[in-house]
């Protein structure tokens, strides 16, 4: 679509166009503004070699941000540390813990053994004691017959 309808068949070198730069002369600075009271920064102003002049403000450059101060020693050293110290707190405790533990098991151990023993003898005096005012009726049981499973006194 953009090509010619008839291609030239060659090309003159007369008919081609050479283009050379030409290196601009250095702009000489024009002597900045005055200071403008107020706190406003001053607006430096450029003449160029054409006449023209630019204005801007002057950039200043970027500082880089503060190192910021690293401890010595590391937070999650503190924090196991820390950790460290409280188990050692708790320990005491647990120690008193287990002992008062291990006393409450051997009283509850002494007492069961002794109401046992009281009521064990209690029992053995009952079934032991020669009382013979017992009622009911005394069965001699050698005069006994059994018989066919039956039991005939």
């Amino acid at each position: 679509m953009n090509q010619p309808a008839y291609p030239p068949a060659r090309y003159d070198a007369a008919s081609v166009e050479v283009h050379r730069p030409v290196p601009l002369a250095p702009a000489s600075a024009a002597p900045p503004m005055p200071v403008q009271p107020g706190g406003i920064p001053s607006v430096t102003s450029v003449v160029l070699p054409d006449g023209r002049v630019v204005t801007g403000y002057p950039v200043t450059p970027t500082q880089p941000e503060p190192f910021a101060h690293k401890p010595p020693v590391s937070r999650a050293a503190v924090n196991i540390a820390l950790g460290g110290a409280g188990f050692l707190a708790v320990c005491g405790g647990l120690l008193l813990l287990t002992s008062f533990i291990a006393a409450l098991t051997a009283f509850i151990t002494q007492l069961v053994t002794l109401a046992a023993v009281i009521f064990g003898g209690w029992i053995a005096v009952q079934i032991f004691s020669a009382s013979g005012a017992r009622g009911g009726a005394t069965v001699n049981i050698r005069k006994a017959v059994f018989k066919r499973s039956h039991f005939r006194g």
